[in-house]
């Protein structure tokens, strides 16, 4: 089934390069030029320790398309490093990963890597996203995985959307993701767990929307939940056992309020203080949480994308 509008990755990219347009040109070339000093030689970005992997690539690739996109050579310098993959050999993640950045680097006026591949790609794809669905209705992490995951299923409807497709049978994938409701309002990642975190929470919702399985006594559930979740210091907590907000959960925390039309539970104003006073660099990057030390590509992609959702507003 093909969906009848763009990607929910391009319209929040393109929603977030413009929430950034209203940086000022001085800060956002010191988070450009950050971004840039940590690629590899290879062309593509790392984690803080080891080699370039496609989820760290990702992750400075949509920064960079933040922060006014590509040029010429820096998109052929990431297609160098794109072009040593197969994707017949990927995981979900990285599958993913390595497909909207092969994307991206075209829509910036890079090489086209899918050029001369067979024509029936998209269709390969998808029977290997199919070799993750299980009994329970949801995506696992592996082919070795007994259960499906919440985040997995996410990645797995993200990627056939890429694809210009649904999964098939979205019903069975719809009671997955309810299945994975709890009393709090909130959503886990994996059957067995107990305690909702705002990460599965914005997993599921994210998913529900795409595949149209939304229910409207869902937003007060999860408005309820995210509320527990919202700490005072400006963001919010990964889950209530975790007492300090990190940057990864107020940006999924804030993508979903907004998605679902909240505008009455956070201080946008606490949001930006506790960004730019305990998580941005002068020097550009953003570090993961206050009792962090050091900046990394993934999550200034994150502290970059809270500030673009509150100027877009």
């Amino acid at each position: 089934m093909t969906s009848p509008r763009a990607p929910y990755l391009l319209r929040l990219a393109e929603r977030l390069s413009g929430g950034l347009g209203s940086m000022d040109a001085e800060r956002k070339a010191r988070h450009r030029n950050w971004i840039l000093s940590q690629q590899k030689k290879d062309g593509g970005w790392g984690g803080r320790l080891g080699d370039s992997d496609l989820y760290y690539t990702s992750f400075a690739v949509r920064g960079l398309g933040m922060l006014d996109g590509m040029s010429e050579d820096e998109c052929s310098r990431v297609a160098g490093y794109l072009r040593k993959f197969d994707w017949r050999s990927l995981g979900v993640i990285d599958l993913m990963n390595w497909l909207y950045t092969v994307l991206a680097v075209q829509a910036f006026g890079g090489e086209d890597l899918l050029a001369g591949t067979d024509p029936d790609w998209p269709q390969q794809i998808a029977r290997k996203l199919e070799a993750l669905r299980r009994e329970d209705g949801g995506y696992a992490k592996s082919e070795l995985g007994a259960r499906g995951s919440t985040y997995h299923s996410f990645l797995v409807t993200l990627t056939y959307e890429l694809l210009g497709m649904q999964p098939p049978n979205p019903k069975g994938l719809i009671q997955f993701v309810y299945d994975h409701q709890r009393d709090d309002g909130g959503f886990v990642e994996i059957a067995l767990a107990k305690h909702s975190g705002t990460n599965p929470t914005a997993a599921a919702v994210g998913t529900l929307l795409i595949v149209g399985g939304f229910d409207g006594e869902l937003r007060s559930d999860v408005r309820e939940y995210l509320q527990s979740t919202w700490s005072a210091e400006g963001g919010f907590q990964a889950n209530l056992r975790i007492a300090m907000p990190d940057v990864l959960s107020t940006f999924t925390g804030l993508l979903t309020l907004q998605d679902l039309e909240i505008d009455d539970l956070v201080s946008e104003r606490s949001i930006e203080r506790f960004l730019v006073e305990w998580l941005e660099f002068p020097p550009g990057g953003f570090r993961a949480a206050s009792w962090d030390q050091e900046a990394d590509v993934e999550y200034t992609f994150y502290g970059l994308g809270c500030l673009a959702l509150l100027w877009s507003r």
